[in-house]
């Protein structure tokens, strides 16, 4: 049996520990480091100060928009579960051929080749107050004034949200409904199950480490994101990001570095939650 000397391991793992490093490790080291500074109205110098994270930890704004972030991340989760779980359903049972099933799957990233910007100011001549939909329900006789909620609410966010990350709910289902031995499927039909109960009790467990993956990449997008919140809310809505986005400009980055150091805490709570209720190492 072959051993491999510690000198060759080193080497093995150092292209990706310094891409890591690099790329990961110093920035976040910096934010953290960059948290602890003091500043004033003009200017920021190195410090070691906890005045940053008790205005940050110690504000009802603070906590006011850290749970209309939440709402936002689970309004989102949920509605892209719902729409990610059945067009991969649809793709892996309902859809014999490859060919088609790469096809369709290529339809679904056609909204991934404009940028995520292009993608939201799409929407507002659309959901407008003189936009399209609303002219189009006046005009049918449905309404006899314009809908004020579609544009620049809450309705418009999470709307945006679902549109730009529904896709990175898509894959992961679809990739562990492919993996699935259709055997099983076979097994529970011959035993007798109706729909609901084979997709309850076969589907759904054996796509949990799918549903895991994408919650992860939508609750983590949504808690970071700024520009979705800050354009489809016409600056009348707050998420951590836009506060965040709002002290940058203002130039207090150790306040909007301890924001950052929070945000970072609690996405990784959150992912750790994920986690917790499945098992990725073992189910994939």
């Amino acid at each position: 049996m072959d051993h491999k000397s510690p000198l060759s391991t080193l080497l093995q793992i150092s292209p990706i520990s310094l891409i890591l490093g690099f790329f990961l490790v110093l920035p976040i080291g910096t934010i953290l480091i960059v948290s602890f500074w003091d500043y004033n109205d003009f200017s920021f110098f190195p410090d070691f100060v906890w005045t940053n994270y008790s205005d940050a930890l110690g504000s009802n704004v603070t906590y006011k928009t850290y749970l209309n972030t939440f709402w936002y991340a689970g309004l989102t989760w949920l509605f892209t579960f719902l729409i990610g779980f059945t067009v991969a359903y649809f793709l892996a049972f309902h859809i014999h051929t490859t060919r088609w099933q790469i096809v369709l799957f290529l339809i679904c990233t056609i909204p991934f080749w404009t940028s995520n910007i292009i993608r939201m100011i799409s929407w507002i001549p659309f959901l407008g107050r003189n936009g399209v939909f609303n002219t189009m329900l006046q005009s049918i006789g449905l309404i006899d004034e314009p809908l004020e909620f579609l544009l620049f609410s809450d309705f418009s966010i999470v709307l945006a949200f679902v549109h730009l990350y529904a896709l990175f709910m898509v894959v992961p289902i679809f990739n562990s409904m492919m993996r699935i031995d259709r055997s099983l499927i076979e097994a529970a039909i011959d035993g007798g199950a109706h729909g609901w109960q084979m997709l309850t009790n076969v589907v759904i467990p054996l796509c949990k480490p799918g549903i895991a993956i994408g919650s992860i990449f939508v609750v983590t997008l949504v808690m970071g994101d700024y520009i979705t919140v800050r354009l489809m809310g016409g600056g009348q809505r707050a998420s951590v990001g836009v506060m965040m986005w709002n002290e940058i400009s203002l130039l207090l980055y150790p306040a909007a570095a301890a924001h950052a150091v929070v945000l970072l805490a609690v996405v990784l709570i959150m992912v750790s939650l994920i986690v917790r209720v499945v098992d990725l190492k073992k189910e994939l």
